[in-house]
């Protein structure tokens, strides 16, 4: 490993599984990041909002950070950084979410990096696709859903709101939310991402 001021950074590239066409990122965090500090880098990365159970599965083992009525881990995920895991590049490991739906990511390490000047980092550098709507079903369910939602269903929808007024509106107001989110599937707002780990890196954590 090379001598450097500093710390080692890391080039990770994450998609979920069983979803096509893929949705990913690609982004760069730091060695000295925790278990906990790189599980809320990755929420924000993909877009979840951390409001389900979580685990990492590295060399085997479990990590994560709990959740009221969840899984306890061995290690506090405060005090094991990503430099202590011993990470190879072209290296493979898994992170879930939402163990009912069955979120399942592939992270792949692309690069390790050793930095002889300043890297801001965490950093999300690109990516493709919004995440699927949380508590949608998993996988299965979110591919027949986005058929469901179609662009000739808003119409519908639109149609229906028009003819029945305000109240319609009001009444059905989830209903156009959900669909808005699924209409919007194709978009990825790379700079939101990074003005949002900017955000945690300065202290937010809301």
């Amino acid at each position: 490993m090379p001598d450097t001021a500093f710390p080692v950074k890391y080039q990770l590239k994450v998609h979920l599984v069983g979803i096509s066409p893929m949705i990913w990122r690609r982004f760069l965090v730091s060695g000295d990041s925790t278990v906990s500090d790189f599980h809320y880098i990755l929420q924000l990365v993909m877009g979840w909002s951390d409001t389900h159970l979580n685990q990492f599965i590295i060399h085997g083992k479990r990590y994560g950070v709990y959740h009221d009525g969840g899984m306890t881990f061995t290690d506090a995920p405060t005090t094991v950084r990503l430099i202590d895991l011993q990470l190879r590049e072209r290296e493979k490991f898994r992170y879930d979410y939402n163990f009912i739906d069955n979120w399942r990511h592939q992270l792949r390490v692309e690069k390790i990096l050793y930095p002889e000047q300043p890297l801001e980092v965490p950093i999300c550098v690109a990516g493709k696709r919004s995440v699927p709507p949380e508590n949608c079903g998993g996988p299965w369910a979110f591919q027949q859903k986005k058929q469901d939602y179609s662009v000739g269903y808003a119409y519908e929808v639109i149609a229906d709101i028009l003819a029945g007024g305000p109240e319609t509106l009001e009444e059905r107001y989830s209903e156009v939310r959900l669909l808005q989110q699924y209409l919007s599937l194709e978009e990825f707002d790379r700079k939101a991402v990074n003005r949002r780990l900017q955000q945690y890196v300065e202290g937010d954590r809301k």
